[in-house]
């Protein structure tokens, strides 16, 4: 299923500000929150579709990317349902609720916390998110044209097996915090000219997470994390293009205590090809005709990504004509169609004759069809105009 715009999706503007979107998001997840719509699936897949927009269009770096890029640039190409973006096939409702502190003030999963629609507020435990981790991709011009799978062994911290990633040592290393029994928070009461005022905090005796551990693994010292190794297998869209950063989700480094992982962030390095060059979704090629050819014509050979092409050379060919063969080039990277690719005429001119041939060529440079008319100057000025316009 081909995704929606994520502006559609929040019915906001390339040009919302920050907190537009943000005010755009609080009213979705209120109108499709599942404790608002029981066993609605429709409902709960328009609740994760605005979030999956206002993760990324509430994040500056991630949005520029989408808007230069469209979904590839933080999803994988539209509609493959690829692993790229940090939620398509692997965002939560536990990711989707870990949001909410930004938009609705701090609190957590529970749906009072939205104002009155359920039975009280809550606060989600705290949960630790592992770091992003960074590499490069070089890819070819072949690669690009298809799509690739790439396979990359990552030094990367990994829960730990020892424990779990609890980071206690045993089943009974880990207790309820007695200070917010297992809240997070804590509610502290506050004298002030209009009377007492109530604030939720976070708990200072177990940082928010809830629990306590007594008993520290001895493999991870208590982190729940070992640095270890990971083979990761990462698909790349076909028509990326240099520059462009895919983000995959939950394959960066592992979180503390069963935390959420972070993202790994694949950079698009283009390998240059030996003939041909690329001008966005278009690939140039520069054919360096002889002389004859040109004048007289034929068929000949150009390199494409999948081989070759035999295109006609038309008898009177001009230097500086560009042939068109259409399909040949790359794909766009959001699915809207394919390039071309564009030949270019260049005529080789000889830069030594031997006797024979300099006759040939003053008899030759005697004949008026050897002599540039007035509609052949004409049409080579237009060309010189046009670099400068």
């Amino acid at each position: 299923m081909e995704k929606r715009d994520y502006y559609e999706v929040l019915e906001v503007t390339k040009t919302s500000t920050i907190e537009e979107i943000k005010k755009a998001y609080r009213k979705k997840a209120i109108q499709f929150h599942p404790d608002k719509n029981p066993g609605d699936k429709t409902a709960e897949e328009k609740f994760k579709e605005a979030a999956e927009a206002y993760g990324v269009l509430s994040d500056p770096d991630k949005r520029a990317r989408y808007d230069q890029f469209g979904h590839a640039g933080v999803g994988g190409a539209a509609g493959n349902g690829g692993p790229f973006g940090g939620f398509s096939g692997g965002m939560s409702m536990d990711d989707i609720f870990s949001m909410f502190g930004d938009v609705f003030g701090g609190r957590g999963g529970g749906f009072g916390g939205f104002g009155g629609f359920g039975g009280g507020e809550t606060r989600q435990q705290r949960r630790f998110r592992g770091s992003d981790l960074r590499v490069k991709v070089k890819l070819t011009l072949k690669e690009i044209s298809t799509g690739v799978e790439k396979k990359f062994k990552l030094k990367k911290y990994v829960t730990c097996k020892h424990c779990d990633g609890t980071g206690a040592e045993g089943s009974g290393g880990v207790e309820t915090c007695s200070t917010c029994h297992g809240s997070g928070s804590v509610i502290r009461n506050q004298q002030t000219i209009l009377g007492t005022m109530q604030t939720r905090a976070t708990c200072p005796t177990c940082g928010g997470e809830g629990k306590i551990i007594k008993n520290k693994c001895k493999e991870c010292s208590g982190d729940g994390i070992v640095y270890g190794e990971e083979v990761v297998t990462v698909n790349i869209p076909a028509g990326v293009a240099e520059g462009m950063q895919l983000s995959m989700s939950g394959s960066g480094n592992a979180g503390k205590h069963n935390g959420y992982a972070g993202d790994l962030l694949i950079l698009v390095e283009e390998e240059a090809h030996s003939e041909l060059l690329r001008d966005d979704n278009d690939l140039v090629y520069n054919l360096l005709l002889n002389f004859t050819t040109a004048v007289l014509g034929d068929t000949v050979e150009v390199p494409t990504i999948d081989g070759k092409a035999k295109i006609k050379i038309e008898p009177g060919t001009q230097p500086g004509k560009v042939l068109r063969l259409r399909g040949k080039g790359l794909p766009n990277v959001n699915g809207y169609g394919t390039g071309d690719l564009l030949v270019n005429i260049s005529i080789y001119v000889p830069e030594t004759l031997n006797k024979e041939e300099r006759n040939m060529m003053e008899q030759l440079s005697q004949s008026d069809n050897f002599k540039p008319n007035t509609s052949v100057k004409e049409k080579i000025f237009r060309k010189f105009r046009n670099l400068f316009d």
